[in-house]
């Protein structure tokens, strides 16, 4: 059992140093990354004005261009998605056309079987209230809907 829980500690123990090692030269890069840019802002105070001020518009439009390649790309991804939705919303309008079509062909005695089976059915009622909005062109499909 010994042996077992010293061998645990040794491999504990050099998991231990690898990650240390790891980090001592994660440490070592950041400084040297630093280092780099401390020398770079030396450099740019001892330009003058006009550089500097060159060197700030040269940053800020290179952030600006990288801003609005990203805004296109979000672009892109988004028009994508309208052009499936609207692809997906003639699927579902033309599904909807095919089934009214069908209600219209169902027979009479169908017909009056599905109102008493609606009969039947137990609803919630709801005190509503304002007024309704609607286009003209979906007049008849209102009332047909006020009506059933």
């Amino acid at each position: 059992v010994l042996r077992l829980l010293e061998a645990q500690l040794q491999d504990q123990r050099r998991e231990h140093e690898k990650e240390m090692e790891a980090l001592r030269n994660q440490v070592d890069s950041m400084q040297e990354e630093l280092e780099k840019q401390h020398q770079a802002f030396l450099q740019t105070l001892q330009l003058s004005p006009e550089v500097q001020v060159e060197l700030g518009l040269q940053q800020e439009i290179t952030r600006l261009t990288n801003e609005n390649l990203d805004l296109k790309e979000l672009l892109e991804k988004l028009e994508k998605n309208e052009r499936k939705l609207k692809k997906q919303l003639k699927i579902y309008m033309k599904k909807v056309q095919d089934f009214e079509a069908s209600q219209t062909m169902v027979p009479v005695e169908r017909r009056l079987h599905e109102r008493n089976v609606q009969a039947a059915v137990q609803r919630k009622e709801k005190d509503f209230q304002g007024m309704l909005e609607y286009y003209k062109e979906d007049e008849p499909l209102l009332i047909r809907n006020l009506i059933t």
